[in-house]
């Protein structure tokens, strides 16, 4: 008797997880602001902030210790080096994200990010990076 329960509430348990699943890409289909919306959540990750919320945060900080630990902890694999310029405390790398079309200037030898521009820039204005 008491196998027969079991079995019976895991049928009717696997039951309920099909019909959720099978439910769901329909219903998204039929919405499509449903889809949008989870789009518009997958574009936050884990720090729960969009690219555009993440370099407003760069830019606030700009200047200050610790931005170049910000940068790439936003932008983890996502940076490219451009080209190195004099600025700072001696030189300036120059990494731009493909992703967001931005290019930050950044300067390893007090860990911040100096300068911020839209695009691909090769050469910030030396008051920028100084």
């Amino acid at each position: 008797m008491k196998l027969t329960s079991l079995l019976t509430t895991t049928f009717t348990t696997a039951a309920l997880v099909g019909m959720v699943t099978i439910w769901d890409a329909p219903l998204k289909a039929v919405n499509p602001h449903l889809m949008q919306a989870s789009a518009a959540q997958e574009m936050k990750d884990s720090t729960g902030l969009t690219p555009s919320q993440k370099i407003a945060k760069i830019v606030q900080h700009k200047g200050q210790f610790g931005g170049g630990d910000e940068l790439r902890r936003y932008f983890f694999g996502d940076l490219e080096p451009v080209s190195v310029q004099p600025g700072g405390a001696g030189m300036v790398v120059n990494l731009y994200n493909k992703a967001n079309n931005t290019t930050f200037a950044y300067c390893a030898t007090y860990d911040v990010v100096v300068a911020v521009k839209s695009g691909r820039v090769t050469q910030f204005a030396s008051s920028e990076v100084k």
